[in-house]
């Protein structure tokens, strides 16, 4: 079972890191992706290792990004793969039986060939970009988020990611989305963390009415 929840760490040092997934965990967060982007590598195994000491001490799911061998050697929940990573299916071979893997998808192609893949969850965005993004994606928005979810009819969780705050949820929701990844919003205020599983949580109560 994937979190519907999970608090994207990017700090630009050892030290903030730690600091932020130490309160994330604190406020009740129940997934953490580790993103070591901008640490050095002679720093990042040590980082690794003070990060899974927190979140084991909370019982949070820890997902290491990119780097699958790091996750396998600190014994991480998963890895979380962007396009640029290893391929899914080659890291597979390589992981624990009960680590998951996740992975980015920009486009409806994308998503098919991750399920084709067999991960255990895709992030899906970005949601909104700001106009400091500098890059080439485009916003998915809610309508972005309904084409694809209503072609897809898949098993597979898709988590939204792309500058989600807690008034974006209930809309993100009735796409079809059904978790999120979540990194500003929750870094700005990690009090925000109950009032996103309040959200998510009650959108999950909504479907399960849907259903029946």
């Amino acid at each position: 079972m994937i979190p519907k929840l999970h608090f994207v760490s990017k700090a630009k040092t050892v030290a903030l890191h730690v600091e932020n997934i130490q309160k994330a965990c604190s406020s009740g967060i129940e997934a953490v992706q580790l993103d070591m982007e901008h640490i050095l590598k002679r720093d990042k195994l040590k980082l690794a290792q003070d990060v899974i000491k927190i979140t084991s001490h909370f019982q949070t799911r820890l997902f290491i990004k990119a780097d699958y061998k790091l996750a396998i050697e600190i014994k991480a929940d998963g890895v979380y793969l962007d396009q640029n990573d290893a391929s899914p299916t080659l890291v597979r071979k390589h992981l624990f039986a009960w680590q998951s893997i996740g992975a980015t998808a920009y486009t409806l192609e994308d998503c098919q060939e991750l399920i084709a893949k067999e991960v255990d969850y895709i992030g899906l965005g970005p949601f909104k970009i700001s106009e400091s993004d500098n890059n080439q994606l485009v916003a998915l928005g809610y309508n972005g988020y309904t084409a694809i979810t209503d072609i897809l009819e898949t098993e597979t969780p898709i988590l939204g990611f792309g500058k989600v705050t807690t008034n974006d949820v209930k809309g993100i929701l009735e796409t079809g989305v059904s978790g999120l990844l979540v990194s500003e919003a929750i870094k700005s205020d990690f009090s925000s963390i109950k009032e996103f599983h309040k959200l998510l949580n009650a959108g999950s109560s909504m479907e399960m009415q849907h259903k029946f």
